[in-house]
């Protein structure tokens, strides 16, 4: 499925304004056999953001998070937490009473629901009427009240994890974080726990930093994202910001730009550069050198088909392309339709659009797409 851009909007123009970060590192670094698996020069988590963290597998995620829960041991760097530099030894105990980790597996005790839920209340002193209080409160909020006495080795795997997550947040966490807490669930059972905790999170306010490689999940759930390439952040930012105009073709490309067509600036006017691509130009929304080599990065949603010579009614495209329908993917109610324009480019449609259109194989189209949809990368 194509993931949905909220807004075409060019970064800087609206940053979230947010207060001191909540947690800052500088210069960390995790190595394992010899081999450097997380290099962060700077990161910062700000108080009531939810960092959505991003990345192919292998990528360094689950370190970081390790790291920032201090499960893990930096071989260097810097960690502050509310502007306090985090110590060794007995105090990195007072600072993770101050946050809560829920990982992919849930980690539960071979006893009652309602005891896992609390059982992180009683190891911090919580008297037992208040944890038991506290425990109910969650355990109804992510609607397994009415499991409190089940044994917490007789649940499905989504009720197990919303019984970790309901321990999570009776913790009352100044942090909370996530390493891919749902891509174990079956497809329905984990849109219905996102529904409960996208709300979970606007109701709390809570500081979260948020680990997935599922590029719809950053998007519904971040107010910003990282993504992280090969043990480093290559590209933090509000989601329309990352997803619309990645740094690279790395980047581009796990965000879902499958459109990456190499060309040479050849002119700019009135703010629009003039991309030469092979023996087609096109038209982009920005200032960029003339004779310079870039990557015209297109998602695949802001193409529009149309059949043979035509153009769709009142369109304010820039750009059209002529082409041919080379293949047709149906992915449920969309469909992913490849064209050749002399390079290939992907669009996105619904099914209703494709019938409609009765595109199949070989068959004339014209692609069309805005000036401010084609982000161009220098090379």
């Amino acid at each position: 499925m194509g993931v949905v851009v909220r807004s075409r909007e060019r970064p800087g123009t609206a940053s979230l304004q947010l207060e001191t970060p909540l947690v800052r590192v500088k210069d960390l670094a995790v190595r394992r056999d010899g081999r450097v698996v997380l290099e962060v020069p700077r990161l910062e988590v700000m108080r009531g953001e939810v960092l959505a963290i991003i990345g192919p597998n292998g990528a360094g995620k689950s370190t970081l998070l390790h790291t920032l829960a201090l499960l893990l041991p930096p071989e260097s760097g810097a960690i502050w937490f509310a502007g306090e530099a985090v110590g060794r030894g007995a105090d990195l105990v007072r600072f993770r009473r101050r946050m809560a980790v829920v990982f992919q597996e849930p980690l539960l005790l071979d006893t009652s629901v309602k005891d896992n839920v609390a059982s992180g209340l009683r190891l911090r002193g919580v008297p037992r009427g208040t944890a038991g209080e506290r425990a109910s409160r969650w355990m109804k909020r992510f609607g397994i009240a009415e499991l409190a006495g089940r044994s917490a080795r007789k649940l499905s795997g989504g009720e197990a994890q919303r019984v970790s997550l309901a321990r999570a947040f009776a913790l009352e966490p100044e942090l909370l974080l996530l390493d891919e807490p749902f891509s174990a669930l079956d497809a329905p059972t984990r849109t219905a726990l996102l529904d409960d905790f996208e709300e979970v999170l606007k109701e709390s306010g809570v500081t979260t930093l948020f680990v997935t490689h599922d590029r719809t999940e950053a998007m519904r759930l971040g107010t910003r994202v990282a993504v992280m390439m090969d043990g480093r952040v290559a590209q933090t930012g509000r989601p329309e910001e990352v997803f619309c105009f990645p740094v690279n073709e790395k980047v581009a490309s796990f965000v879902g730009v499958e459109n990456l067509v190499p060309g040479r600036v050849v002119e700019q006017r009135d703010g629009l550069a003039v991309v030469a691509l092979d023996q087609t130009y096109l038209e982009a929304v920005g200032d960029v050198d003339v004779g310079r080599q870039v990557l015209a990065c297109l998602r695949p949603e802001d193409l529009v088909l149309a059949p043979g010579g035509g153009e769709p009614q009142a369109s304010s495209a820039r750009n059209r392309l002529p082409g041919r329908v080379a293949d047709l993917s149906f992915l449920g109610s969309q469909v992913r339709v490849s064209v050749d324009c002399g390079f290939p480019l992907v669009a996105l449609i619904t099914r209703r659009s494709a019938e409609d259109l009765g595109l199949r194989p070989g068959m004339p189209v014209t692609v069309s797409f805005k000036a401010t949809a084609v982000h161009l990368i220098q090379r």
